[in-house]
């Protein structure tokens, strides 16, 4: 476990050493399931997934959680407080809880979440949940790292529209209406299901998200929420989408590690090169500055 935690801060750090690492581990990874969760600030994500780490560790599975937190703006630092919720699997030996700051991050995850999924997969961790920092029309990342993804919603949802405007309805395969033990959930069902007749239809035609609702808090509806889950994962399996997904999450990771060292190298350059400062101040613009870095890169 301690292994594991220094591994995936080495991840966090971008320690260039971590290459070495995946690559050593390579023959030890198998792909496990990636379950994300995301939804807005309040609806109960970190008690809903501490509530299903419980069923799985019934059926005795081995499962990781990658908690979100996002950063401050003016210190850089975060909370990493979903832990607090999560205690009662703090000294289980097959439950592996981490928190990572979102680092600025428009989706809502880290950009070390995909490295650190990897890691989880070698040390036997199968299924890894995701929990996001909360949905907005830009916190849509989750989707693209997820094999399912998880919406999760309370009753007074508040304005539908801006649920579809955010893309929210579309990246769904299961919905949750939690805290179902409050009065109103019965409404939000419906507004729900009238939202979703509304809505963009999802890119997976085959699919229709099932609606769960739950009590996390008294650990109701857990059990249909992960047969949902475990619906989806098999829909995936027979219309071999499977596989496709995880060939385009490589793809992706690679396109994200692509920006981040042409980034690196870019501010490095305009650090360092006198004269490009000179000609971003003549020009006023950063094209032709933007594309002189990048003859240099190549």
């Amino acid at each position: 476990m301690r292994a594991l935690a220094r591994a995936i801060t080495m991840v966090e750090r971008r320690d260039p050493e971590v290459r070495e690492l995946q690559q050593a581990l390579r023959d030890q990874v198998k792909v496990p399931y990636v379950v994300g969760f995301t939804g807005a600030p309040g609806t109960g994500k970190s008690t809903l997934v501490d509530a299903l780490v419980a069923l799985l560790r019934k059926k005795d599975r081995q499962v990781a959680v990658i908690a979100t937190d996002p950063n401050s703006p003016f210190t850089g630092g975060a909370i990493l407080g979903d832990r607090i919720r999560m205690q009662r699997h703090a000294l289980d030996p097959k439950v592996f809880i981490r928190s990572m700051g979102a680092r600025g991050h428009l989706g809502g995850l880290s950009l070390a979440a995909r490295e650190a999924i990897r890691l989880l997969a070698a040390f036997g961790f199968d299924p890894v949940i995701l929990e996001t920092v909360g949905v907005g029309q830009s916190e849509l990342e989750v989707a693209t790292i997820a094999d399912t993804t998880v919406v999760v919603l309370t009753p007074n949802l508040g304005d539908g529209v801006q649920m579809i405007k955010a893309g929210i309805l579309e990246i769904a395969n299961v919905f949750v209406v939690n805290k179902a033990d409050l009065e109103g959930h019965q409404r939000a069902l419906t507004e729900l299901r009238s939202m979703l007749s509304l809505a963009p239809k999802s890119v997976d035609k085959t699919w229709k998200p099932p609606i769960v609702a739950t009590s996390a808090a008294n650990q109701q509806g857990i059990d249909e929420l992960w047969a949902a889950i475990e619906s989806h994962r098999k829909h995936l399996e027979a219309a071999g989408d499977a596989r496709a997904q995880a060939e385009q999450r490589l793809k992706d990771e690679t396109a994200e590690v692509v920006a981040e060292m042409a980034r690196h190298r870019a501010q490095e350059a305009l650090a360092g090169d006198g004269k490009l400062s000179e000609r971003l101040k003549e020009e006023g613009t950063p094209y032709g500055v933007a594309e002189e870095i990048l003859r240099q890169l190549r």
